[in-house]
């Protein structure tokens, strides 16, 4: 009872601040509320004379989803997440919203250098003059942590220090998400409950997914591992590059990393005034973020231009990998075929890959929903280079397939709204730029490589080795059926469930076949590998 009232309380504030900027109700509902509404929304506005005023003011021509960002943006951490999080499932809350919500960004006031400093000692364990020789005031601040500019102590690999970027978690941080998180779960439980209509929506499991994700962002270890694992994955590619994690120097509430000292992406006159080919910094975008995911299935899932620098020979230098996405194998096989097949404008090719990969129901016609492609493809081949998006094509395939009984995959969907974002930083670089033709290279190069004898071969011999793996457990399969049949035989009989001669024979005579099945299956076995060697 006493967590109920605690949830309710929390929830109350969050929707007075909700109402305060019009965002509470959405306005196709409004109609159907109940009498005597209006006057309680209109008491939930009301300001008390201690209460801050709102440093974000909506105006009168902001859109839904706009006054929802400030809303959301104004209720702290917790909130500025949930809404980052919806912002990539359009398939709840639609295409409209989620791109108001998209624009959402969580910068919030610093908290002071001393406190920062505190939060250091007490995870690396030692006194700041012995981590750090210089360590600014905060250069930028967001809901869950904060970036300071320092400088190490001399070491035998940096004799004067290597100048840094430590990243330190907000104090607090984690039991404040607790609370609001154990809140968003009481609330969508109670909705599941009762309200059908929200059921298939599933509340709670997207309340899930996003505290998923949290914790992940709650531990900057796990960031600096997946810039090391990015890393890795990048070390041959030009035009792309991730910084070095300092380890010695990173704890689960701090993470160092070498300075970035690029021209932000964003500041698209000192990069012309610098001379970097814009064209081509366009061109690298698109294809660097095609390649972590099409090849790699490993992907910076925040990419916009505040998160990207560009080094004076035009590299770009992602930061903040706190949110990143994967794509599977299959995923990224199926997703680069799609594309390529739009490319080519083979609307019959990719209506077949949706129905091999099972995303669209075999009872459905393969030739109706190539013909439901068309009408996505055509329009947008018909376009001025400009206005061509992949990201938007997506976005319709998806809503298409909705309509052919496609289930909503979320790493598509968070794929999809990635894209968005990276073709905005391209046409930020070159607003005329061609999507298209910077993808076609990369699609095909990875369509070719993918088909490639030696990728074949590497597919078919993982696939004998997990074969031979199943073949490995099958005597113990094999051995344990036996002694459940001789536990059968005896004990159960003794007990008066009487077993008769011929159905143990029949057990029996099923475990000689089992055996003799497991040695013919690794005969094949070795047959196919010694055929598939000599071809």
């Amino acid at each position: 009872m006493f967590s109920s009232i605690h949830h309710l309380i929390r929830l109350a504030r969050a929707a007075r601040v909700m109402s305060r900027h019009d965002a509470l109700i959405p306005g196709e509902l409004r109609a159907q509320l109940p009498p005597g509404t209006s006057v309680l929304i209109a008491l939930a506005r009301l300001r008390f004379p201690w209460e801050a005023k709102p440093e974000l003011v909506v105006r009168s021509d902001n859109t839904e989803g706009e006054r929802l960002a400030v809303a959301l943006a104004a209720l702290g951490p917790s909130y500025i997440k949930l809404g980052q999080f919806l912002a990539t499932r359009a398939d709840i809350i639609g295409g409209a919203l989620a791109d108001d919500l998209g624009e959402l960004r969580d910068r919030l006031p610093p908290f002071p250098r001393k406190t920062a400093i505190a939060i250091v000692e007490q995870e690396l364990g030692r006194p700041l003059d012995q981590i750090f020789t210089e360590f600014s005031e905060p250069i930028a601040a967001a809901s869950i942590a904060q970036v300071h500019r320092a400088r190490t102590v001399p070491d035998s690999f940096y004799p004067e220090g290597r100048e840094v970027a430590v990243k330190v978690l907000r104090p607090g941080v984690e039991a404040q998400f607790a609370d609001d998180l154990a809140s968003f779960f009481w609330i969508a439980a109670r909705a599941e409950r009762h309200t059908p209509s929200i059921r298939r929506l599933r509340p709670t499991q997207v309340v899930q997914t996003l505290a998923d994700s949290v914790k992940l962002e709650m531990d900057l270890r796990l960031e600096a591992a997946a810039m090391s694992e990015m890393a890795e994955n990048v070390a041959d590619d030009e035009g792309f590059r991730v910084p070095e994690v300092d380890w010695a120097r990173t704890g689960q509430r701090v993470l160092t990393l070498e300075w970035v000292g690029g021209t932000p992406a964003g500041d698209v006159a000192s990069l012309r005034a610098a001379g970097l080919d814009m064209k081509r910094l366009g061109t690298n975008i698109i294809q660097s973020f095609l390649r972590h995911a099409m090849r790699d299935g490993f992907f910076h899932a925040d990419m916009h231009q505040g998160n990207l620098f560009v080094d004076p020979d035009g590299t770009l230098v992602a930061v903040d990998f706190g949110i990143m996405g994967r794509l599977d194998a299959k995923s990224r096989r199926i997703m680069a075929e799609i594309l390529y097949g739009f490319v080519r404008r083979d609307y019959r090719r990719v209506a077949e890959l949706h129905f091999e990969a099972g995303y669209v129901p075999e009872i459905k016609n393969v030739d109706d929903f190539a013909q439901a492609l068309r009408s996505i493809g055509e329009p947008i081949f018909g376009r001025s280079a400009r206005d061509l998006s992949m990201g938007k094509l997506l976005a319709q395939l998806f809503q298409v397939t909705e309509q052919f009984d496609m289930r909503t995959r979320p790493e598509l969907i968070l794929l999809q709204k990635t894209m968005v974002v990276i073709e905005g930083v391209a046409r930020n670089f070159d607003p005329d730029h061609n999507i298209w033709e910077s993808a076609e290279p990369v699609l095909k190069d990875w369509m070719m490589a993918r088909f490639a004898p030696e990728t074949r071969l590497q597919e078919t011999a993982d696939s004998l080795l997990r074969i031979s793996r199943m073949l490995g457990q099958l005597p113990d399969m094999l051995g344990r059926a036996e002694r459940v049949s001789v536990a059968l035989g005896g004990a159960l009989d003794s007990s008066g469930l009487k077993l008769h001669p011929a159905s143990l024979e029949q057990l029996a005579r099923s475990n000689r076949r089992g055996s003799r099945l497991f040695w013919a299956l690794a005969g094949l076995l070795i047959g196919v590998c010694a055929s598939f060697l000599l071809s």
